[in-house]
């Protein structure tokens, strides 16, 4: 952050914060936003994350969890926290529309902006930028800033499972590229301030309702399909198909790696029929970068091996408009046959 000092002095009086992150918050964009929260209330400030929209449950354990305002359904309580808002902490999404509804008003607020992000293309909306592709993750970059003021001891053990949340996801699992020596390093540091890691791993992959693991089972026995003659892989999910196994946000998270994890594969995607839209999920190994097939087509961009897209088609249009750019070998799928 290039205008740090200026930064520290603005939070040396309290203010009122929000801190808000995308759509569908997943573990990063969740503990990030808690993990800083936690922070800054610790440091004298009111603050209130608010999300776009509900998120996992297998999320829910998180320190501060129970604040969390969701704008859905609590819009007039929103408006007010975001217009009379001294400071808005953007976190986890590089443009406005990312948030919705919120994004409008956060633009309208007379609040100064912090963005800490590490996609892509970020917006100039924001006067404090901590921003880098090459953090692992939102969570790596909230550390730093915390660090760089000076007060990383300080985190206490349920902002360090937060953060630790965050890093363990965006990372599968330290499996990425993105995995550097100083992610680990920060793991060792927030290990030493109590982060029970073996609990954190447990409230987010050991905790699936009996309609979820019956979704996977399904989804992998009946909705996985590889286009023959290439390395690509896809899953998709119709409206039924969620009805008949009860979906609730979150189920078909991590869904779309079962796809990589086959043998000779290395582009996945998946496709979930929504009333009024299809969300895409894209994963690739390597040198090929989904985002711009995302980007190009479906209304979307992400990271270069893990983005997300959607759109107004029927989820057959959707699919087959994949399939064709497949099999013609697009360049942004540079895959091997």
């Amino acid at each position: 952050m290039q205008n740090l000092a200026a930064f520290k002095e603005l939070l040396e009086l309290p203010k009122r914060i929000v801190i808000t992150t995308h759509i569908k918050p997943d573990a990063d964009a969740l503990g990030s936003s808690l993990g800083l929260a936690g922070y800054l209330l610790k440091q004298g400030h009111q603050v209130c994350v608010i999300t776009p929209t509900d998120y996992p449950k297998f999320l829910n354990w998180m320190e501060g969890n129970d604040d969390v305002l969701i704008f859905d359904g609590n819009e007039e309580k929103s408006q007010y926290l975001v217009e009379n808002a001294d400071l808005i902490f953007c976190l986890d999404f590089s443009s406005l529309n990312r948030i919705g509804e919120l994004g409008q008003m956060v633009a309208d607020s007379d609040a100064e902006k912090v963005l800490i992000d590490h996609h892509l293309n970020p917006e100039t909306f924001a006067k404090y930028v901590l921003w880098s592709t090459e953090a692992a993750a939102t969570a790596e970059l909230v550390y730093d800033l915390i660090d760089m003021l000076g007060d990383a001891d300080k985190l206490t053990k349920g902002m360090a499972e937060a953060l630790y949340a965050g890093l363990m996801t965006d990372t599968g699992n330290f499996r990425h590229p993105s995995t550097t020596p100083h992610v680990h390093n920060i793991v060792a540091n927030l290990m030493e301030l109590g982060a029970d890691i073996s609990k954190v791993s447990h409230k987010i992959y050991d905790n699936n309702s009996l309609d979820r693991m019956r979704l996977l089972g399904f989804a992998l026995n009946e909705r996985l399909e590889i286009i023959e003659g290439t390395n690509v892989s896809y899953f998709y999910l119709t409206l039924e198909d969620k009805k008949r196994f009860k979906y609730q946000t979150g189920d078909t998270e991590g869904l779309v790696n079962y796809g990589l994890s086959i043998e000779g594969i290395n582009v996945s995607a998946i496709f979930i029929e929504d009333p009024d839209k299809v969300k895409i999920s894209f994963r690739s190994f390597g040198d090929i970068p989904v985002n711009e097939l995302s980007r190009k087509y479906f209304n979307g961009g992400g990271h270069k091996n893990a983005a997300g897209g959607a759109t107004t088609d029927s989820l057959e249009d959707t699919i087959k408009l994949f399939r064709e750019l497949v099999l013609k070998q697009t360049k942004e799928l540079n895959y091997e046959v």
